[in-house]
């Protein structure tokens, strides 16, 4: 979910019923035709531009939208090699494909695609799709807020979600599974995800992770980490009341007075 799953429960608009999305195509002016016509429904709350693959999926994975609408033809990166990584996501964005070709219509809704605009888009074409996106994320946003309630177990293959991080050195996009984290630090308006072998950024808040990802073995032990409990070997306990939590490489991270006991009865030590 989420945004991984509680994006949408969040509408991804602080609370807002407008949607946020991002508008991608490498020709300017059919662009900018497409971002006026988002920016003119009363749906939508804000809209950022992308001029190609990879800056849409710069974008993706540092902000979290509610739809892509997504050019099919690009060069590089198009828009069907995009929307498959997009897929992958733990909480992939609607996807409304817009081209000026039938083509790839076939190839787009079997991934899953929300709508498909031919180019020249009109206005009304353009709000359908927004009050599709619309109940879609209403859908979600019910199925998470229910699923939220039952605490539901992981899903057996919950380990090969994957997430979507920016390299801390480049710039550059990188999908993780979410198995393969450590730990989360709080890294000013990111979040620092860490793993045995990098650190990449998350534009999360620690709290987000915390509610979205405890079900699946993460846990809230500082004011500025949540550990993934599933790869943690030793709790040490320091003067004070305090402890340390060492992972499988080795790494250790600070567990707070508060969150000691708590942490132990769930380690079982």
């Amino acid at each position: 979910m989420s945004v991984e799953q509680d994006g949408a429960a969040r509408r991804r608009t602080g609370g807002s019923d407008q949607l946020t999305i991002l508008a991608v195509d490498d020709e300017r002016s059919q662009l900018e035709d497409l971002a006026r016509l988002l920016r003119g429904s009363p749906g939508v709350r804000e809209v950022e531009c992308a001029y190609d693959g990879h800056e849409a999926l710069l974008k993706a994975s540092s902000q979290v939208y509610d739809a892509i609408f997504l050019d099919v033809r690009m060069p590089d990166l198009d828009g069907l090699e995009l929307a498959r990584v997009l897929r992958r996501f733990a909480a992939p964005p609607q996807i409304v494909f817009v081209s000026a070709y039938d083509s790839a219509a076939v190839d787009a809704f079997e991934l899953h695609a929300l709508d498909y605009l031919r180019k020249p888009v009109g206005r009304r074409r353009v709000e359908e799709a927004i009050e599709r996106i619309a109940q879609a994320v209403e859908t979600r946003q019910v199925a998470e807020e229910r699923d939220t309630a039952r605490l539901p177990a992981p899903a057996a293959d919950d380990d090969h979600e994957m997430i979507a991080v920016a390299n801390l050195h480049g710039g550059t996009t990188r999908l993780l599974p979410r198995s393969a984290i450590l730990y989360v630090q709080s890294y000013g308006d990111f979040v620092r995800i860490v793993t045995a072998d990098g650190r990449y950024l998350l534009r999360r808040t620690l709290g987000e992770i915390e509610r979205r990802w405890e079900p699946r073995g993460f846990a809230r032990v500082h004011r500025q980490y949540v550990a993934n409990l599933r790869n943690a070997v030793e709790l040490r306990p320091m003067l004070g009341g305090t402890a340390e939590l060492t992972f499988s490489d080795g790494q250790r991270i600070p567990v707070a007075r508060r969150h000691t006991a708590e942490l132990a009865r769930r380690l079982g030590v």
